[in-house]
């Protein structure tokens, strides 16, 4: 019963982000890489990664010297979308330092081999993109995880460098991205 509570909630919640008319479309998945070895062609072959939540919680909990910025985003997801190229801006800017983009699909699991497949590709981001089925995830993955965010909407930006953790709910700006970037390189 609370599965399928908590599965209509993040469907609830995914869907409230209201879907825009033109949808960037494509899938990468692997773990995320260091922003040094972001220069794969955009033809880069499609390697779908799918996470349990499990494991997804240990990658965010990581405590180094290297910044995690971790973007959860659907392709369907308007502000989503807008927000993509001021992550890949940064991405380019940081070439080389100990920073690592990754983005966590939400996309319905029937979108991960169209929708996200096409704009992974198209934005040169499938190396970065790891696939999350949402029907996996219950209550205690946000609490674990999370301050702020209870699933209940997206974007939604969690970064961490060491033991400092930052949160975002809602769409960037490049101002806020790249202002909240430098207080954790610091």
């Amino acid at each position: 019963m609370k599965k399928i509570i908590l599965s209509t909630l993040i469907l609830t919640a995914l869907y409230s982000c209201k879907k825009e008319g033109q949808k960037m479309e494509d899938t990468a998945v692997t773990d995320s890489v260091s922003v040094t070895d972001h220069t794969a062609p955009p033809a880069a072959a499609y390697t779908p990664k799918e996470l349990s939540p499990e494991d997804l919680g240990k990658y965010l909990a990581q405590k180094n010297d290297t910044l995690y910025v971790t973007n959860f985003f659907a392709t369907w997801c308007g502000p989503c979308m807008r927000e993509i190229p001021h992550f890949k801006n940064k991405m380019e800017e940081l070439k080389g330092k100990p920073v690592k983009f990754t983005f966590i699909n939400l996309d319905d699991k029937s979108e991960w081999n169209s929708a996200v497949k096409r704009f992974a590709q198209e934005n040169n981001l499938a190396s970065n993109i790891i696939l999350l089925d949402g029907q996996k995830l219950d209550p205690t993955f946000f609490t674990t995880n999370f301050k702020q965010w209870d699933g209940g909407s997206i974007p939604f930006t969690y970064m961490r460098k060491g033991d400092k953790t930052d949160e975002y709910l809602g769409m960037m700006t490049e101002e806020i991205l790249n202002s909240k970037v430098e207080a954790l390189l610091k």
